[in-house]
């Protein structure tokens, strides 16, 4: 019974890892598609996202069947009952990445607004948080929650810097601006809101490890 337990975790765990980097592609596609004003690819973004909603419910129910079945204890239950979460976490990342290539197909026919420098910055930071966060649910690995958690930091600056640019560069001087500006903070504001959810993740994570709450409680992550 220990061991079919084992493999079903270990089935976990797989299907996890297979969520993570669905949702990795999902964000760096969408972002693709508006460096390259490709529409194509960015409805591909929208499509696969079914597919995404697929690999969702069959974690959960996986999950609960685990929980329902096996009645695990201590750390076992603390990996199942944060893999749930996890999983919605990155569900719901992908469907950022689904609002980023919408907002891409507003703007797709229209030249840029300015050359893309700071976006791809803040791409590729909500990337790697995603799998630091999804590499410390796979391996038990606080150090690297721990690092994606202080990553968020930098995000949250750099999608600050894209705002005020945006803001007073060109919208506040140039009125015709104001469409292709807006889809670009916001595409901003996306990106910087998939960091967040890493950021739930990586918390989730160190409490799995070791019991430890960390959300809303910073000045426990320096315990750490």
């Amino acid at each position: 019974m220990k061991r079919h337990f084992d493999e079903e975790l270990k089935d976990l765990r797989q299907d996890v890892l297979k969520m993570g980097i669905f949702a990795q592609e999902a964000i760096y596609k969408s972002i693709e598609s508006l460096k390259n004003r490709d529409g194509e690819l960015a409805k591909s973004v929208i499509e696969h996202d079914t597919q995404i909603d697929r690999l969702e419910l069959v974690i959960d129910e996986k999950c609960i069947d685990l929980i329902a079945l096996h009645q695990p204890l201590a750390q076992d239950l603390r990996f199942i009952t944060v893999g749930m979460k996890l999983n919605s976490e990155l569900e719901r990342i992908a469907d950022i990445a689904v609002d980023i290539a919408q907002r891409v197909l507003e703007i797709v026919d229209k030249p840029l607004l300015k050359p893309l420098v700071d976006i791809p910055k803040l791409t590729v930071i909500a990337q790697n948080m995603v799998k630091m966060a999804v590499d410390s649910f796979i391996n038990g690995d606080v150090e690297l929650a721990k690092k994606a958690i202080l990553t968020d930091g930098e995000a949250d600056n750099l999608r600050n810097a894209i705002t005020r640019e945006l803001i007073e560069d060109y919208m506040a001087k140039d009125a015709s601006t104001a469409l292709r500006a807006v889809q670009l903070l916001l595409i901003a504001r996306f990106l910087e809101r998939i960091c967040d959810h890493a950021t739930n993740i990586a918390e989730d994570v160190i409490y799995m490890v070791q019991a430890e709450v960390v959300k809303h409680h910073p000045e426990n992550l320096q315990k750490l």
